[in-house]
């Protein structure tokens, strides 16, 4: 199992001809630019990687003929998807599914500058069946430093049933973060989301283009200048609950990404300040994860254990900050 060797961007510029109006922009593309298949191409324009006339769209956008579409991509490296010994935090198994309690730092899929060392090439090694399965089982990925529960296809019938769960918004995805702030009550955030219109590392709300991103959230504890809350995805974009936190002006704490230079509360003891300068990471943990096994058609739910250094930041907050609880 393999994904491209060397890193390579890549930039295309096309007109789009009278025989393409009326025509969708992903079947445009994929005749402007047949070296990539339309799959690539419909994940490049709802990232924003490919855009008309200078503005991002979607898949399904119609052309009128005559409009400008600018392709600038990045290419992932190819490199061989091995067998390594890596320890896995196993939650459950059985002949269809795994679950898996992923660590903070743990890269879920070789990439450029991760090759190896990766959940793949752990899985591949304590089970070598997963070799057949398409991205060895994997269904969605958690950021290299968020922790907490995947569920992981270890068959073919178990794959198809876990994506068309994931697609029709029936798998449940709780997550626990702590962000800077204090966040009135909870809601339900829905926006445009894709790739950074300056920043390709980063995603962001858009307001033209993108996918449909939304995040339920609610407020489990206040702190002083903080809060615990609770994130439930109805939808699994990149970075979604990162980019929504930020959004809402409450980043999580200690991401690298989105929130902004790294602070401390005026006047917090020294207990509080060692305990977020020691947080090197983003506040998030997915906590529980509930689904229909795609095979048996059981109800099932695993909750992750709350992972050390976030019980040690919690902890700290409630010690030296006034705690109202919700």
């Amino acid at each position: 199992m393999k994904v491209r060797s060397a890193s390579q961007c890549i930039q295309h510029t096309a007109v789009a001809d009278a025989a393409a109006a009326g025509r969708r922009l992903d079947q445009v593309a994929a005749r402007l630019f047949p070296a990539y298949s339309r799959a690539r191409l419909q994940e490049w324009i709802r990232s924003g990687a490919l855009t008309l006339d200078g503005q991002p769209a979607r898949p399904r956008d119609r052309l009128r003929g005559g409009e400008m579409l600018v392709l600038a991509a990045e290419l992932e490296p190819v490199v061989e998807n091995r067998p390594q010994p890596l320890p896995l935090d196993v939650l459950h198994a059985d002949e269809h599914l795994l679950v898996i309690n992923k660590p903070a730092g743990l890269v879920v899929h070789p990439a450029a500058g991760h090759p190896d060392g990766t959940l793949v090439n752990g899985l591949l090694y304590h089970y070598p069946e997963l070799e057949a399965l398409p991205r060895a089982g994997l269904v969605h990925r958690l950021d290299k430093d968020t922790t907490g529960v995947m569920v992981v296809a270890r068959s073919l019938p178990a794959h198809h049933g876990l994506v068309a769960a994931l697609q029709a918004r029936r798998v449940l995805r709780e997550y626990e973060a702590v962000t800077w702030g204090i966040m009135v009550g909870g809601g339900t955030l829905t926006t445009a989301h894709g790739r950074h219109p300056r920043d390709r590392k980063r995603m962001a709300v858009l307001q033209q283009g993108g996918r449909e991103a939304i995040t339920h959230y609610r407020v489990l504890q206040h702190f002083a200048h903080h809060s615990h809350v609770q994130c439930r995805l109805e939808t699994g974009r990149t970075h979604q609950i990162r980019v929504h936190m930020a959004h809402l002006h409450h980043p999580l704490v200690g991401d690298p990404s989105y929130g902004g230079r790294r602070r401390l509360p005026p006047g917090a003891p020294p207990a509080l300040r060692r305990a977020i300068a020691a947080f090197d990471r983003q506040a998030l943990h997915a906590r529980r994860l509930g689904l229909v096994h795609p095979v048996t058609g059981q109800a099932m739910e695993w909750e992750a254990a709350r992972p050390r250094d976030l019980a040690g930041l919690l902890a700290a907050l409630r010690g030296v900050e006034g705690v109202e609880e919700e």
